[in-house]
């Protein structure tokens, strides 16, 4: 009886997360799965080697069992020690968690029999809810396999992430409307239930996965739920006081400039910023940098103003 590589089996290390194992044995499912493969023996044999290695990988205790024991599997019983350890602790369990079901006969889907004798020998039978004659039960059912998910990208402004948007984009055909909320970020993936591959065997549809970029705005750069941009402010202004107009997402509003307003100077708006993604009235704030203008083209009368001020000062 010869030992089953179930990592090589299913084209993982060692090492492989549970995530990773998952992604393996469904790619290899689908692509090995009988009814893509009509008739064809040495997929059927193909497809129940790597249900066999998900069913052992894929349990955090048979896995366990299977990585301490498997390769000297033959030491392990003969030395006895399988009196002192519980084998049914490995039976039947993490059904619940199971990418797939049965229906009809386990024989005449999967080309008879159940997993090899190699699993019945270090498991002490189980398998998929056999009591331990290392025969599969009559009336199982068939594999259904979920579709796999699509992954795909959509860019935005973010004017349209700050006010939220629909978009209505084309999916194989078919026309899909996705609503935006306000406040999305960029990098933030949105999951369309339903909308991946289809499922084999009445198994439900995969998922599309799509992943917003917000471009790149001339106005505002956004950190977090907060807003940053310059405004040009006359150097009268920034002397003396006053107001100047400024662009927002929530329109041109007019805002207070202290006097004596120093270049580079940073004023803080609450409130003006993003909203907060998936909360009512909640926003970041905006900060706006001030750039004094210095006047050019100055007249003699302006120059010999300017040079009374400096006398002034001095």
């Amino acid at each position: 009886m010869d030992y089953k590589d179930y990592y090589k089996t299913l084209g993982v290390n060692k090492n492989a997360t549970q995530s990773d194992i998952k992604k393996a044995y469904r790619k290899l499912a689908v692509k090995y799965h009988p009814d893509k493969n009509k008739n064809n023996k040495s997929a059927e044999e193909k497809f129940k080697e790597i249900n066999e290695a998900n069913e052992v990988l894929s349990d955090p205790e048979k896995r366990k069992k299977y990585d301490q024991f498997g390769e000297n599997w033959q030491q392990y019983q003969q030395s006895g020690s399988s009196q002192d350890f519980d084998w049914s602790q490995f039976m039947n369990r993490g059904r619940t968690q199971r990418q797939y079901s049965y229906e009809g006969d386990f024989d005449n889907s999967f080309g008879g029999g159940g997993f090899s004798d190699f699993f019945e020998n270090l498991f002490g039978g189980g398998g998929f809810g056999s009591s331990g004659t290392g025969k599969s039960r009559r009336g199982a059912k068939r594999a259904t396999l979920r579709g796999e998910d699509f992954n795909s990208e959509m860019s935005i402004t973010l004017e349209d992430a700050y006010h939220g948007a629909e978009k209505i984009f084309d999916l194989n055909g078919q026309s899909i409307k996705l609503k935006i909320k306000p406040g999305i970020a960029s990098g933030q993936v949105l999951k369309l239930s339903g909308k991946g591959a289809a499922g084999y065997n009445g198994g439900n549809a995969g998922d599309l996965l799509l992943k917003i970029n917000i471009l790149t705005d001339p106005l505002f750069e956004r950190k977090g739920n907060d807003l940053y941009t310059n405004l040009s402010v006359k150097l009268y202004t920034a002397v003396l006081g006053g107001k100047s107009s400024l662009k927002t997402f929530k329109g041109t509003i007019n805002i207070n400039i202290p006097k004596e307003s120093q270049n580079g100077k940073v004023l803080r708006l609450n409130g003006l910023g993003m909203p907060v993604y998936g909360r009512s009235n909640e926003y970041g704030d905006m900060y706006v940098k001030l750039s004094v203008e210095i006047p050019t083209n100055l007249s003699s009368k302006e120059t010999h103003l300017f040079k009374e001020l400096s006398d002034l000062r001095n």
